[in-house]
């Protein structure tokens, strides 16, 4: 659909599958060139994140990578090969690999997820440039309901 002016009419018709493939598509874009210009990828950062007791992980204790595929299996996409990342970050010495084939994320990965956990808060202002929260509030409610009216289960 061209990116032209439509009345509200024509906008209260339009399929809410496509914008929110559309806009799915482009904020991840969006957010994987911004962490590509400060050398990370998405999965690195997941992968650091999901590794951390001080984040996702409850205990920090190290994950396979079957685990972490499995803790990532909502929002990982299919072109992210987790080993190929884990590899990246063993190399840099953010993450350690035991007898086991566990990862366990280092003092220096603690390090970086924290570097990399502040170009966040940029990321996501340049997202929401010229959407009031309350817009932002609104359209989440919705997106929440069409979850729940499609019978998905909005967290």
């Amino acid at each position: 659909m061209p990116d032209q002016q439509l009345s509200d009419a024509e906008l209260a018709a339009q399929p809410a599958a496509y914008w929110t493939g559309v806009a799915y598509e482009a904020l991840i874009a969006h957010i994987r060139e911004r962490q590509a210009e400060k050398g990370y990828t998405q999965p690195q950062f997941w992968l650091l994140r999901n590794l951390s007791a001080a984040d996702i992980s409850p205990d920090g204790a190290g994950m396979t990578l079957p685990e972490l595929q499995r803790a990532m299996a909502s929002y990982i996409r299919p072109e992210d090969d987790l080993a190929v990342e884990a590899e990246v970050l063993v190399r840099r010495g953010r993450l350690r690999r035991d007898a086991d084939d566990r990862l366990w994320i280092t003092e220096e990965g603690e390090e970086a997820r924290l570097d990399l956990k502040r170009n966040t808060p940029a990321i996501r202002a340049a997202l929401h440039e010229g959407i009031s929260d309350a817009d932002y509030v609104t359209t989440v409610k919705v997106l929440r309901q069409l979850v729940r009216n499609a019978g998905g289960t909005a967290a």
